[in-house]
């Protein structure tokens, strides 16, 4: 039982510690570069409405793949958009092709009518590509301050600290058993 309770001890800290770095490169990455982390062409968004429930619940971190020709999208498709200053993801209800420009009418699904906007193509980011995390929306939320920016950056240091104090100690206290 003891050596369950151990295993289980480390997989849970390891994988906290996993979430924390990961937080802090996408944190570091587009606070360096000023824009969006993207990684091989997805970018992660973090659902912060309940519009699109059940698809996505709110709090979820969701991946977006990159729009190549953001005009190739179609009726039913899940899409992220620049709307005024924030980010939507609804989908689309209705493609309108108007003299070559794209346009789309979008819905969230549990919202009870559409949207009171049609979305230009060029204010599309990309498309939903069915990937969900829950609740790591909110984490990731919480990490735009400054403050939870700097904390990410010391508690992966200070926890490779003391790990590599810890084996320091270890280390010590062999020697001074195989002393006696």
């Amino acid at each position: 039982m003891k050596k369950l309770l151990k295993i289980a001890t480390k997989l849970v800290s390891s994988a906290l510690l996993i979430i924390i770095c990961f937080l802090a490169f996408i944190i570091l990455s587009s606070r360096f570069s000023g824009t969006e982390t993207t990684i091989f062409g997805y970018q992660i968004k973090a659902v912060l409405s309940g519009s699109m429930e059940p698809v996505f619940q709110t709090g979820s971190v969701i991946t977006i793949k990159l729009a190549d020709d953001p005009s190739s999208f179609d009726k039913g498709d899940i899409i992220t958009f620049h709307m005024e200053e924030k980010l939507v993801t609804h989908r689309i209800t209705e493609v309108k092709n108007k003299n070559g420009q794209v346009s789309y009418l979008t819905k969230g699904d549990n919202n009870d009518g559409p949207d009171m906007w049609s979305v230009k193509s060029s204010d599309v980011i990309g498309k939903y590509t069915g990937f969900t995390v829950p609740y790591l929306g909110f984490a990731l939320n919480l990490t735009q301050s400054k403050e939870a920016s700097a904390l990410l950056l010391f508690i992966p240091g200070l926890l490779l600290f003391v790990t590599a104090l810890i084996s320091i100690v270890k280390a010590a206290r062999k020697i001074d058993l195989e002393k006696v």
